[in-house]
């Protein structure tokens, strides 16, 4: 169970810092049904279409492995 809980911590912590790079290459959350406003001098994001994508990658790559 510790080892479990240790590998979900590493992963998160590892995707917190490699996404804000990744999304420059892969440009996660600018494509088509994306959505993103600016309120009241703040900027939220909605990456609807970019999320589908990225679910349907990795359920691709479990069936795989």
């Amino acid at each position: 169970m510790l080892k479990w809980i240790l590998t979900l911590v590493i992963a998160i912590f590892l995707l917190g810092i490699l996404t804000p790079h990744l999304a420059r290459f892969i440009r996660f959350g600018r494509l088509p049904g994306d959505f993103a406003f600016r309120f009241r001098g703040r900027t939220y994001a909605f990456p609807f279409v970019s999320i589908l994508l990225f679910s349907l990658l990795l359920w691709l790559l479990s069936r795989v492995l």
